[in-house]
């Protein structure tokens, strides 16, 4: 590993690698990982150390993983942010069970790829903007309660001041449906069979 650094489109920090003929490239740098340790990938079975990536039918039972693969060589999907890991549970037939960061428990294809440890900067989650200019300087733009608006444009519009929202069953969107506690999954989606236990913490 030549050098960690920082990368304005995520949370986490990547690592600048070399490979023995020569080539660089980028990875997602886990957690403890520091310049000049050495990190092996392989579709075979190899070392479990940290930044190592294989198959998950080679990974030890319980380990930690990271940006790990739904379709084999597709690249990583799950797992990606700052700070977070999946345990790696079993290994059952054709596929291997994970419980994600948000408790929910998947199955896997065991063939698909995943890299041990933890994501790097868990600290990312404890960083305060400050001011409305650092938040515009990310991208956000200005939002605008539906209470305050008009009866023509939202339907939580309408009275004098900070009115409530009126005779409603809960909260609504601009297009007057139901916005919170409401699961939106598709549930004839076709992975829905591969979800063992449902997600437990919610999305903040």
């Amino acid at each position: 590993m030549t050098a960690i650094e920082y990368d304005p489109n995520r949370g986490a920090r990547i690592a600048l690698i070399e490979y023995t003929d020569g080539k660089k490239s980028y990875i997602l740098a886990p957690a403890g990982l520091g310049v000049d340790d050495k990190v092996k990938s392989s579709f075979g079975k190899i070392e479990a150390t940290t930044g190592s990536r294989m198959p998950m039918e080679h990974i030890p039972v319980g380990l930690f993983v990271y940006n790990i693969e739904l379709t084999p060589k597709k690249g990583g999907q799950l797992v990606r942010g700052a700070g977070v890991a999946a345990q790696l549970l079993g290994i059952e037939g054709k596929y291997a069970q994970l419980r994600l960061p948000s408790g929910e428990i998947r199955s896997v294809l065991k063939v698909c790829m995943a890299s041990i440890g933890t994501m790097s900067n868990p600290d990312h989650r404890l960083v305060r903007l400050g001011k409305a200019g650092r938040r515009r300087h990310l991208g956000w733009r200005p939002t605008v309660k539906g209470k305050n608006m008009n009866p023509c444009d939202h339907p939580h519009g309408g009275g004098e001041g900070h009115s409530p929202i009126g005779q409603k069953r809960g909260p609504q969107t601009i297009y007057g449906k139901t916005a919170l506690g409401v699961k939106t999954r598709n549930k004839k989606k076709w992975s829905n069979k591969l979800i063992i236990k449902p997600r437990t913490k919610k999305r903040k």
